[in-house]
């Protein structure tokens, strides 16, 4: 790929199989904003959308509260801890970045119980805004969406009207529905994580998770190298707090039970994470593929905005799917439809419940699972263990970008260009900004340059946006 292109390198030689490294920008034709987000917390806000509030009885209490540098498996343990309750009894309707300021509504399963019965929730990064209760927990997906509004910094406040045209671009059009890189963990390896335990491979996979990274080698390097000796007592004593997961693993070893028992250790949420973030990968490969057919045409975004025969098409006013036919296909309404953003085409999410496509889409798709050597029979049996939530679905290859704003301005941090916007659950802000920036590196802190010195960080945290 020639210095400054837009276009991905061939696709058997990419090197990350998240794809996020060599999918085409929709927005090529503007020059890329420098700059980075996340310098501080308080500039990536996020607000989720409610589905629908709270009737104000029934045996879940309902808190709308405010973290700040936490991760949402961290608000839910500061929650458990003070209502004394399961993790299993606290429901969310999404996960939040941890590196900023996110407001999100959570319930806790407390029968016969309200939220004055409970003193107030007191805690250096969560806040309680309000208290209600609701006759049903809350479940993932349970929201409308997220209200977002990320500051640019280290820019430059003049190109604010660039922003501003690819906002508004965005806005009309749809942006590409990628999977951020969050979904893979700061190692960018959750997928393979995730593909070896659905292989049963799990000697490799603790290898992966628990040894050196040649990639980050500072990262947990003690206790990475005590791992590689056998040292598993010293790898476990070595490891930060922070690292539940690797923890887990290794007390198990430390135990002596085999890597199978080892893996099976690991908490069922982070195992989730895995699978659904190896799904990912292959969903943002099949989307970077259908991308990159249009890469060179005047109109690179008509990949988001064509429906052919044998795709399945996603509707947005209520998530439901069909097969476009030929009929459909060439129904002049189905293009209109797409222009008012009603559909748009859809990519897999490979499970034993995932409807499959057919012709050309469908040799593309079922390329891309081939590559990752996961029989179907491992997709059967991971929904007996991990449950439905990994069992598969189709997400759309367009996502909608909608009520965006931009400002631009210079204050006592320097130049800034803050952009607010809403986005469906289940959406990244960050790949917004990526096409923004033009670049995969967006963040101000990069994780990929560890301090060993600094607070652990969470591999397995994902995020919905």
């Amino acid at each position: 790929m020639t210095e400054g292109s837009s276009q991905p390198p061939p696709l058997s030689k990419h090197a990350d199989g998240t794809a996020l490294s060599w999918a085409p920008f929709l927005t090529a034709p503007v020059e890329p904003i420098p700059g980075c987000i996340k310098q501080r917390d308080e500039e990536f806000l996020v607000e989720e959308l409610p589905r629908y509030e709270p009737c104000g009885e029934g045996e879940h209490i309902y808190l709308f509260v405010e973290k700040r540098g936490l991760s949402t498996s961290g608000l839910i343990r500061v929650v458990s801890d003070h209502f004394k309750v399961n993790h299993r009894d606290i429901g969310y309707a999404g996960m939040k970045d941890k590196n900023a300021i996110t407001r999100q509504v959570i319930s806790v399963h407390m029968p016969g119980r309200r939220p004055e019965d409970f003193p107030m929730l007191q805690h250096d990064r969560v806040g309680v805004l309000w208290a209600d209760l609701h006759t049903n927990k809350l479940r993932r997906g349970h929201l409308l969406g997220n209200r977002f509004s990320v500051w640019i910094r280290e820019t430059d406040a003049r190109r604010v009207a660039d922003a501003h045209r690819i906002l508004q671009f965005l806005s009309a059009r749809g942006m590409p529905n990628f999977y951020g890189h969050q979904r893979f963990g700061t190692r960018r390896r959750n997928h393979e994580l995730g593909r070896l335990y659905l292989q049963r491979e799990f000697e490799a996979l603790l290898d992966l998770l628990l040894g050196p990274d040649p990639n980050m080698p500072n990262l947990n390097r003690v206790a990475r190298e005590a791992y590689a000796r056998g040292d598993y007592a010293g790898a476990r004593e070595a490891m930060p707090a922070a690292q539940r997961t690797e923890i887990a693993a290794l007390r198990a070893l430390e135990k002596g039970r085999n890597p199978a028992d080892a893996v099976q250790a690991v908490a069922q949420m982070q195992r989730v994470f895995w699978v659904t973030a190896w799904q990912s990968a292959i969903f943002n490969r099949v989307l970077a593929r259908r991308l990159s057919e249009h890469a060179e045409s005047e109109d690179p975004g008509s990949a988001l905005t064509m429906l052919r025969p044998g795709d399945i098409a996603f509707k947005h006013d209520n998530h439901a799917m069909f097969r476009v036919d030929d009929a459909t296909a060439a129904d002049p309404e189905t293009p209109e439809r797409i222009k008012r953003r009603e559909i748009s085409p859809t990519g897999p999410m490979f499970g034993i419940r995932t409807m499959l496509c057919d012709g050309k889409s469908a040799e593309v798709e079922r390329e891309e699972f081939e590559k990752e050597g996961v029989p179907m029979e491992a997709l059967e049996r991971v929904v007996k263990t991990l449950g439905e939530s990994v069992a598969g679905t189709r997400r759309p290859l367009r996502t909608l970008v909608t009520d965006p704003e931009v400002e631009g301005g210079v204050d006592e941090n320097g130049h800034f260009i803050r952009c607010a916007f809403d986005l469906p659950a289940g959406s990244f802000a960050t790949m917004l900004v990526r096409e923004l920036l033009k670049s995969d590196r967006i963040e101000c802190r990069q994780s990929l340059s560890f301090d060993p010195s600094a607070e652990a960080i969470d591999e397995t945290e994902d995020t919905d946006g």
